[in-house]
């Protein structure tokens, strides 16, 4: 039971240190859609979104009222388009972008995730059909976002697919350089990736996953921050991480009771509570300052990599002591755009892609929302895809990437996005060429530790 002592405190979290809701997401699977005619498939598509998802927003602002914690997106995720896509004669897979997205305006929600493929071992016709297409379709939708898996520590990673991605990845912010490259921003190319994200833009519902199903996502950086802020300098770093847990297990008990109260009103099953750190632009809302408060004099400094590793751990230590169900990404987000301390850091130089590189290795995702040169080669931004799948394969984690060409801008020019997705620097990218090793393609094999059986 919370006490009076509780409730003040949850109040202030909400009120003065951004404690947040970031996501209810429900996850929907459109295995029973499937059809040779992709007419016929998009209406059984849109049909079931809107039967599922009815209620879901107006549900979300039942308990927002009731409780006071505010809950900033409503989401829905579905089962790999691609996997739908293979099963139509015809290759316009567009069709499905476009009932995704009339189905996001009818029942109100912020984003729709699953216009994705998993190709970690190869490629099915309906992959290439839908990989393919991702540029245009995210260039003619406001709500759809992609995501295309290229690989995992069990099957190793296709190169191939690496090769077809940096393409597409520029592909997607040309179509869309009059709206600030927003088709990049909603486009993950992932390694690992899980099945049960309720975080855009990757989330997708994985096969393994009920008919329906409630994931949440609860965002508290500005409250690890001020537990930090309020401790005694002297205070050594056991005593930080145990700090950090404590604070952990608060805010996930809040998406614990967020998550069951809105799986039960719209009488489907309760997935998942996604622990992860996910910061904003807001001042006082960030990751980076977290880091910061740990006596780092700004984000991107050496101990940066240690600090974020220790406060991942605290995080999830703290956060699975709070849930039974903790499952999606799970830890500290670092996506530069989206995290007032990193944008800062970023302007500065102090914070650059080596680095942020170097801490993906430790957190809960990958490079993510960092702007590069428009002209930086395709295959540079096919070889970026293939580190962070590298660091994901070989430390069995999940690890992504959503960079940004910056159609039109150079080094130190800024992009906004606006929103949670932010604005920020374009930021330096090494373009030594790694043309012949990526036009090189075929598989990079699965890890020696991929041998668990």
């Amino acid at each position: 039971m919370y006490n009076t002592h509780d409730i003040l405190e949850t109040i202030k979290m909400i009120e003065e240190e951004h404690l947040d809701i970031r996501t209810v997401t429900m996850g929907i699977s459109l295995i029973d859609c499937i059809d040779s005619d992709i007419d016929k498939a998009c209406e059984k598509v849109y049909k079931k979104i809107t039967t599922y998802a009815a209620d879901l927003v107006p549900v979300c602002q039942k308990i927002e009222s009731k409780y006071g914690i505010p809950i900033i997106n409503k989401r829905i995720a579905v089962t790999p388009i691609a996997m739908l896509a293979s099963a139509c004669q015809d290759s316009n897979v567009v069709k499905f972008a476009l009932a995704l997205e009339k189905a996001a305006v009818a029942v109100g929600v912020n984003f729709i995730g699953g216009y994705s493929a998993l190709v970690g071992k190869g490629f099915s016709a309906g992959d290439y059909a839908l990989i393919e297409s991702i540029p245009e379709a995210l260039s003619v939708t406001e709500h759809v976002c992609a995501s295309v898996n290229i690989g995992s520590t069990k099957a190793g990673i296709n190169m191939d697919a690496v090769k077809l991605m940096g393409k597409i990845v520029k592909q997607a912010a040309e179509r869309t350089a009059a709206r600030n490259c927003i088709g990049a921003a909603k486009l993950v190319v992932f390694c690992n990736a899980p099945e049960d994200n309720p975080f855009m833009a990757g989330a997708f519902h994985g096969v393994g996953e009920p008919d329906c199903v409630i994931n949440v996502g609860v965002s508290g950086p500005g409250v690890v921050r001020a537990a930090l802020e309020k401790a005694d300098d002297t205070m050594d770093l056991s005593g930080v991480a145990e700090l950090i847990k404590r604070t952990a297990f608060k805010i996930t008990r809040v998406g614990q009771l967020v998550a069951r109260e809105a799986a039960n009103a719209l009488g489907v099953p309760f997935g998942i509570v996604d622990l992860s750190l996910a910061p904003t632009p807001a001042v006082g809302d960030s990751v980076a300052h977290i880091l910061e408060e740990m006596g780092l004099e700004q984000c991107g400094a050496c101990g940066t990599t240690a600090a974020l590793a220790m406060l991942n751990d605290a995080v999830k230590k703290g956060g699975v002591m709070a849930s039974s169900h903790v499952g999606g990404l799970s830890g500290a987000f670092i996506p530069v755009t989206e995290d007032a301390g990193m944008i800062d850091a970023a302007r500065a130089g102090t914070l650059t892609i080596e680095k942020l590189e170097a801490m993906t290795a430790v957190c809960s995702v990958g490079l993510d929302m960092i702007n590069i040169p428009g002209d930086t080669p395709p295959e540079v931004i096919s070889a970026i895809i293939a580190d962070e799948a590298a660091i994901g394969m070989i430390n069995s984690k999940t690890t992504a990437v959503r960079v940004i060409p910056a159609i039109g801008k150079n080094v130190g020019d800024e992009l906004e996005f606006g929103g949670l997705l932010g604005s920020g620097p374009v930021m330096k990218v090494n373009t030594a060429s790694p043309l012949k090793f990526i036009t090189r393609a075929g598989r990079i094999p699965a890890p020696i530790q991929s041998l668990k059986n």
